[in-house]
């Protein structure tokens, strides 16, 4: 019997394509600083880029509609009095975004629903508790008003948004620099790479370390860990000759690796960018002009090599969009935001098939914006996975996801510029019933708008189903 040279995988013909100039986002001054972070963060509606800012840090807040030049005087969020080192989107909320800065801080901030028309100054919550720049920001997955932050203090703080409280406090677990801060898929561990070339499993609420493996990686250059759907934890780093490096570890013994591979010489920084749907892990090197693509599998050698995406340009970060907002019409399976020196680049990773019809092979249900558990009760000890939601047809939004304030909220007391209507009610008996009128508009409004959407996509398929029997009558 022969054996199988090519292995069959339905990635395998992944490609990567950069998009028309005019669909790019110009003009826009990326930030210099020294620190290895993406610099860009992008969910369904926005795309935010940290920028050059003088006498303080400033980031970008741009709908993803708003391509071509940017004008120099477009308002920016510009509350920090250090340079912005990194931000993350809220997965639960599309318009609350945190961010952490040289000035020791963490701010989220609530942007308006079209956007920024003025400068926004005024965070909804500052948090202060870390005593040097605080370089990684990360919202828990799962549970809702949760946010981690960790700062050169060697210090990781989980933080209530709720109620503006740290909650939990790592503080004695790592001696040096922490370089990369990951959830597991539903937010009970963290795991953690660190300058002294550690990679630590930690159990946040019973301040523990689960397991840890010492010199995951040799090199003295910075590493990245990222936990994966099935637990196990994927790295990248230095070897001892200054080889970039990515290895494979099983959670319940990191003794040895189950796989590692050497990849080239260069120099820069590995950021892994991970689909949980599909187990494709992208690989963006910070100053490369590449993103390569590796599928994860059960088979050997585990950590399968799919293709690279190559441009002329250097990268100086990347954003990833989540799962939700792209799109299924296209067999588009990924789509970064690639930031050169002046503007901002989108990449779209597109599955080639025949077939107009919905790929449910590749799009999986896929975490949904609704958070599974209330902040409270994660801190409570309770887990939750992610709520999934289908993408067939294209993931219409049915619900309210303004912020939803708990007691002693400090959400509450600073609403968006410019928020979805929220109804209120009040303890007297006469409002209720024009509440409940005001609910059931909006339940219409919503089911309308979900119709026309699918009606515009059916007007689509059908006109290019028209164009291909009359391409086979000619």
């Amino acid at each position: 019997m022969l054996r199988r040279v090519v292995r069959q995988s339905k990635f395998r013909h992944v490609f990567g394509q950069a998009l028309r100039n005019d669909q790019c986002y110009d003009d826009i001054r990326v930030s210099r600083v020294t620190w290895d972070s993406s610099f860009c963060a992008v969910n369904p509606k926005f795309v935010a880029i940290i920028i050059e800012a003088s006498g303080g840090g400033a980031f970008l807040v741009l709908p993803l509609q708003k391509t071509g030049r940017i004008d120099k005087v477009y308002p920016t969020v510009c509350g920090h009095t250090g340079p912005v080192l990194d931000i993350d989107w809220c997965p639960h909320n599309d318009l609350v975004i945190a961010s952490g800065s040289e000035d020791c801080t963490v701010m989220v901030w609530q942007i308006p629903e079209n956007g920024l028309e003025n400068p926004l100054s005024e965070p909804v919550v500052v948090l202060e508790g870390h005593s040097k720049r605080v370089g990684i920001v990360s919202w828990h997955p799962t549970a809702r008003n949760v946010l981690l932050s960790a700062g050169c203090d060697n210090q990781i703080i989980i933080w209530n948004v709720g109620t503006g409280e740290a909650m939990i406090n790592l503080e004695d677990m790592h001696p040096d620099v922490i370089f990369s801060v990951s959830w597991s898929r539903n937010g009970s561990l963290l795991c953690t790479a660190c300058k002294d070339k550690k990679v630590r499993v930690i159990d946040p609420r019973k301040k523990k370390i689960v397991a840890e493996k010492d010199k995951a990686h040799e090199g003295a250059r910075p590493m990245r860990a990222i936990f994966l759907a099935d637990g196990n934890i994927f790295t990248t780093g230095f070897s001892r000759m200054s080889e970039r490096q990515l290895a494979l570890w099983k959670t319940e013994n990191m003794d040895e690796p189950i796989c590692v591979q050497e990849m080239d010489s260069s120099n820069g920084v590995l950021l892994p960018f991970y689909d949980p749907d599909t187990n494709i892990v992208y690989l963006c090197g910070k100053g490369d002009s590449s993103i390569r693509y590796f599928e994860i599998t059960d088979e050997a050698p585990y950590v399968h090599y799919l293709n690279t995406f190559s441009t002329k340009e250097p990268q100086r970060g990347m954003g990833y969009m989540p799962k939700r907002g792209l799109d299924v019409n296209k067999c588009e399976i990924a789509r970064f935001y690639k930031l050169h020196e002046r503007k901002c680049e989108p990449i779209i990773m597109t599955v080639p098939r025949k077939s107009d019809l919905f790929q449910d092979d590749l799009y999986p249900d896929t975490a949904g914006p609704d958070p599974a558990l209330e902040g409270e009760e994660w801190f409570a000890g309770k887990n939750g996975g992610p709520i999934l939601i289908s993408l067939k047809d294209g993931y219409v939004s049915t619900k309210n996801r303004d912020l939803k304030v708990v007691k002693s909220n400090v959400l509450e007391n600073k609403p968006a510029a410019k928020p979805e209507k929220i109804p209120i009610v009040h303890k007297h008996a006469s409002p209720q019933p024009s509440v409940k009128m005001e609910d059931k508009l909006e339940e219409v409004l919503r089911e309308f708008k979900s119709l026309r959407d699918r009606v515009i996509l059916q007007d689509r398929r059908i006109a290019r189903l028209e164009e291909q029997v009359a391409k086979v009558a000619m």
